[in-house]
């Protein structure tokens, strides 16, 4: 049921089934163990591999920067789930940013990125890339003539979109930005962190990558950091094997491992993630100390059309701006109980944090500053009406 043959790291793809997605969740690319059934794969603690000769590779394994056969069991499993030709695992989301814009982009190319970015790819852009030479522009995802504006002809090579985007929860029109980067010539990249595949396919609509922090929904216990690219066509996607392995900043077999065991439940923990949130977005909407609330799944929100055709279903992440200004915020992230202070998100547990402060401090002074009254849940799986309990102690 894996996109290819498991012994081959070289042409890791999507299946040509017609299963669901659940389904190639917990099969593709994890056919039981060849040599005792094992249901699982095994997890391939190993850095080198015996050769059969000079150049005699087994299955095409040589050393585990390379390729390793966990981690090509997971980058199946994600190139399927995302319909793609070719899927790569990395140790981070960032190492998996860093390495798609170095090996598209080179110094005095241009990137237009959004406006609402997540701080830490921000921080990519503007600390690091930038002194390699890479040029950018923020302009909003949701405003295509915005991101017409900011396009270089023949300098922009890449069109980076978050769809929802961390943490304001923009939405974007993926197939009309794929447009845009099409008559421009640029690639259309697609952070699908927020939604992940369950909830939104990129490359189905016409972007050319996908990224993902894996560490967030694709892992969801909170124990496992990784990345992941992948990608629409096969040739694209072997000039990105080739700088992972350069470069070196793979997904370690273990890691890939976990990352694994939490895809296998990736479904049924989304479905939980967005009925949770529903019923979040429906107290906060109607409390007195809430000004604004933030979720694709409102009527009122300005993305709500395009989310509603592009989208399963909403999502599990809930922004929401205070009455009161930046203290009560922090108040409010300070007094939750249940909802655990902390970054990151899309575990099983909820959690809150303020912006500003946390994930998106190294945006502050900048186009991409976020409000100061800002908080963000990242909402679990647990019992909703404990939730929404803790929620109402916070505000108070």
């Amino acid at each position: 049921m894996s996109a290819a043959n498991s012994g081959n790291p070289g042409t890791t793809g999507t299946p040509h089934t017609p299963h669901g997605f659940e389904t190639l969740a917990i099969h593709a690319g994890q056919e039981p163990d060849p040599l005792t059934g094992a249901v699982v794969p095994p997890i391939y603690q190993v850095s080198t591999y015996k050769q059969d000769g000079v150049g005699g590779l087994r299955g095409g394994y040589e050393y585990s920067r390379s390729a390793n056969p966990t981690r090509t069991a997971l980058e199946e499993c994600v190139a399927a789930l995302e319909a793609g030709a070719r899927g790569l695992a990395f140790a981070s989301g960032l190492a998996a940013e860093d390495c798609l814009l170095r090996t598209v982009c080179k110094p005095g190319d241009h990137v237009v990125i959004p406006n609402d970015a997540y701080g830490g790819t921000f921080r990519l852009f503007a600390k690091v890339l930038d002194r390699w030479g890479l040029d950018w522009t923020p302009a909003p995802s949701g405003d295509a003539d915005a991101v017409r504006e900011a396009i270089r002809p023949g300098v922009t090579k890449v069109i980076w979109c978050e769809t929802p985007s961390n943490p304001l929860l923009g939405v974007a029109d993926i197939a009309q930005l794929a447009d845009i980067a099409l008559e421009s010539g640029a690639l259309l990249v697609v952070d699908n962190t927020f939604a992940s595949p369950y909830l939104q396919q990129p490359l189905t609509l016409g972007a050319d990558v996908v990224v993902h922090s894996t560490t967030k929904y694709m892992g969801g216990h909170s124990d496992v950091v990784g990345g992941a690219l992948v990608a629409a066509d096969a040739e694209l996607g072997e000039r990105l094997a080739y700088h992972q392995n350069a470069m070196g900043a793979v997904a370690g077999p273990f890691d890939a491992w976990l990352t694994l065991r939490g895809i296998r439940t990736l479904g049924v923990r989304m479905d939980r993630h967005c009925a949770n949130a529903e019923r979040v977005v429906e107290l906060l909407s109607g409390h007195s100390a809430v000004a604004e609330v933030l979720y694709p799944g409102l009527p009122g929100h300005p993305g709500h059309d395009v989310a509603v055709k592009q989208m399963k279903a909403f999502g599990g992440m809930v922004s929401f701006r205070v009455t009161g200004g930046e203290q009560r915020a922090v108040d409010v992230c300070n007094h939750a109980q249940l909802f655990t202070l902390g970054e990151s998100l899309g575990g099983v547990e909820s959690l809150i944090e303020h912006p500003g402060r946390m994930t998106h401090a190294s945006a502050a002074g900048s186009a991409l500053e976020v409000p100061a009254d800002l908080v963000r849940l990242s909402v679990g799986i647990e019992s909703a009406d404990d939730l929404l309990a803790d929620l109402e102690q916070a505000l108070r």
